[in-house]
């Protein structure tokens, strides 16, 4: 993926009796061109497969998608050990992964796995610093000692592997700020699009630590976890009346997506069902078939226009 492309994926929530259809689904999409598939990641839920071992059954079963833990739950996944993982993955599919990074939300059940309890401003820390330790160990070079509050490494060589991108869940003014320090892109909470509150009050947050820094704010991508319903009608409004997205027909889909991209610099989407869940198989079909390159078509050409007219 280019760091300046859209993309265009769906979530999926995988249990073991989703097998069948997930491979299918996986399958199809990256037939029909789509970017991304995620899975969410809950250890210590048993009937769900294992984020990690799933993704990379996926990649090996495909030829062009990328995986990623939406996002990964990372107090049962130790950070150097999560840098091999996804530089291994990384390196085993060319580049076809994406790190998405959580700091911990159910810590009652994370305590269920034998992990100590963090308290919140303690888990942001040991977030942060793990984003830093997985690129440092990774592209080679000089072995790596480390030594943080949370983390600590001593004499380990990187792997001659690029980290993949890092994509973080946060929530919160100091996970955010975090974000804009270290991170590569962010997916906003749940249903959190271009119109929210959230997204209005968050990103701010994220390009002020980025600036404070040096780095571009515009290089942290945002990519929108998106719950919708894919209609054969056009429906007579497409939100709620608190703004919330219902979903529409494949022309209101196309542009209130076109609309994101150009006016508010979203740089990717999600597909997940109305529920929050799995999209059915026609809808992800529709999405992918329909939506997607009607999306990609609209930006290239509105994009492709400006440059032409700035050439001048």
């Amino acid at each position: 993926m280019s760091a300046h492309d859209v993309v265009f994926g769906f979530g999926a929530h995988s249990t073991f009796g989703d097998r069948p259809a997930l491979m299918r689904m996986v399958q199809q999409a990256d037939r029909d061109g789509l970017d991304l598939f995620s899975l969410s990641d809950h250890p210590y839920i048993g009937e769900r497969l294992d984020a990690y071992a799933t993704i990379g059954f996926l990649l090996g079963r495909t030829d062009r998608i990328a995986g990623f833990a939406n996002v990964t739950n990372l107090p049962t996944r130790p950070a150097p050990m999560l840098a091999r993982t996804v530089t291994t993955l990384s390196e085993l599919s060319d580049g076809r992964v994406v790190l998405g990074m959580g700091a911990g939300g159910l810590w009652d059940r994370i305590t269920d796995m034998g992990v100590a309890r963090l308290s919140p401003a303690d888990a942001v820390d040991a977030f942060e610093e793990a984003i830093v330790l997985v690129k440092k160990l990774s592209d080679g070079g000089s072995p790596v000692t480390y030594k943080g509050d949370h983390y600590q490494v001593n004499e380990i060589a990187p792997a001659p592997a690029a980290a993949p991108p890092v994509w973080t869940g946060s929530v919160g003014r100091k996970s955010l700020a975090a974000t804009g320090r270290v991170a590569d892109g962010w997916l906003p909470g749940h249903a959190a699009d271009w119109l929210s509150e959230r997204y209005r009050t968050s990103r701010p947050v994220i390009d002020e630590a980025a600036a404070e820094v040096g780095r571009d704010p515009r290089e942290i991508r945002t990519v929108f976890n998106f719950p919708g319903r894919i209609t054969d009608r056009p429906l007579p409004a497409t939100r709620e009346a608190d703004g919330r997205w219902i979903g529409g027909s494949a022309d209101q889909w196309t542009e209130e997506l076109t609309g994101a991209v150009l006016e508010h610099g979203a740089s990717g989407f999600m597909l997940f069902s109305p529920e929050g869940g799995t999209p059915d198989e026609t809808s992800l079909g529709r999405w992918a078939r329909e939506i997607v390159p009607a999306v990609r078509e609209a930006v290239a050409k509105e994009t492709g226009g400006a440059e032409a007219r700035a050439g001048r």
